[in-house]
């Protein structure tokens, strides 16, 4: 019950949000598996299937299978493409090598941020976005207002299929299900191969902090792919609830959540995925918040016990609210509960201690070095 009160997304609101929920290809696989469905983003998405425990267990100790066929997948190419994306993106683009990809923001004109997502480079002038779910229109409205009139913009997101592969066994999972051996990829790192005869884009990336991929195939296939990974003695199917979970464990941002388009990325990034040496949208009021360091902190919080707190509970120091959560669930690789929180500059040290406010209770936490979970395989050599 209380991994299950803990998602970062609010079914209710959701639910209320969007009346006509759209589906992914995999969609009557998922009730046939008994899975439970919600809204998330507008899709009718599985959030479990014989539970967020099992299934997260699963990732961390072995293989599990995500159905992220929702997520939106942009192409862009032309010679000017790379400095097109070089002024979108805070991650630097034009030094991508072929099948390298990178992290990074879209951020609007005051540095408040659009989306986060990934950038991969698939040939000298041939670029792939890949983005939230939600954000998908808004992005594409965006990223072709800021084209060079010779970068060509296509939306390949309703005919791209998506599955997240994730967990130690990850790479032995897929080989017996295609029967063929995959190309040694280093982290952060892309090839353009052929599995069952179709071609897929085979990603060494994830959102949980295991090893694992992502593939992006011809969405006709998808149903096929899942069936195939989840045959007896393959993969484990995991839902959302427990992608929720591996990825607090981990510290990794949620748009909506974590990220807004109210708030710059300062207080998130850690130093990381913004190049101030490059010009960008959005980077003067960005670089300000970052260089001045008044802007609330993100950071990890674990609690003293298994009650998880939601996002929107408040944080304090004594007697002084100093922060709000943002995400909180049971994190079942701790054994305690787990969150993330905007806290003010000064109480943002590891091993401060901060109460949350939760349903009429005070919740201890003490802050934390990000990742809360540090055995996690994503960068190892398997």
């Amino acid at each position: 019950m209380g991994v299950a009160r803990g998602f970062a997304w609010s079914i209710a609101a959701e639910r209320a949000r969007f009346q006509r929920l759209m589906k992914t290809p995999l969609y009557e696989a998922h009730r046939a598996r008994g899975a439970r469905m919600a809204p998330f983003a507008g899709w009718d998405m599985p959030i479990q299937y014989d539970g967020i425990l099992a299934e997260h267990r699963a990732v961390r100790t072995d293989c599990g299978v995500f159905d992220t066929c929702h997520m939106g997948e942009f192409e862009l190419t032309g010679p000017a493409a790379a400095a097109d994306l070089d002024r979108l993106l805070t991650c630097p683009v034009a030094t991508l090598d072929i099948g390298q990809c990178r992290y990074g923001y879209l951020l609007n004109d005051a540095g408040g941020v659009l989306d986060d997502l990934t950038c991969y480079r698939l040939g000298p002038e041939r670029f792939w976005l890949v983005v939230n779910a939600g954000a998908r229109a808004g992005d594409a409205d965006w990223v072709r207002a800021h084209c060079s009139a010779g970068t060509f913009f296509a939306d390949r997101s309703d005919a791209t299929g998506k599955l997240d592969v994730q967990g130690p066994a990850a790479r032995a999972r897929l080989e017996s299900a295609f029967g063929i051996t995959l190309p040694e990829l280093r982290y952060f790192h892309a090839a353009e191969i052929r599995m069952a005869d179709a071609p897929v884009l085979l990603s060494r990336t994830g959102y949980t902090g295991e090893w694992g991929y992502e593939l992006y195939f011809p969405a006709v296939r998808a149903v096929e792919y899942w069936e195939r990974l989840t045959s007896p003695g393959g993969a484990v199917p995991a839902g959302l609830g427990a992608r929720d979970t591996l990825r607090l464990e981990m510290g990794y941002p949620l748009y909506g959540h974590e990220l807004t388009a109210d708030r710059t990325p300062a207080g998130a990034m850690r130093a990381s995925f913004a190049d101030f040496r490059k010009p960008f949208v959005g980077a003067v009021p960005l670089r300000r918040a970052w260089e001045s360091g008044a802007a609330d902190r993100l950071v990890g919080l674990r609690l003293d016990g298994r009650r998880a707190a939601r996002a929107d509970d408040t944080v304090w120091s004594a007697d002084k609210m100093i922060g709000r959560v943002t995400s909180g669930a049971f994190a079942p690789s701790l054994g305690v509960a787990a969150a993330l929180a905007y806290v003010r500059p000064e109480c943002a040290a590891p091993g401060t201690t901060l109460e949350i406010a939760a349903r009429g209770e005070r919740l201890s936490a003490h802050v934390e070095e990000l990742p809360l979970y540090r055995k996690g395989t994503a960068r190892k050599k398997m």
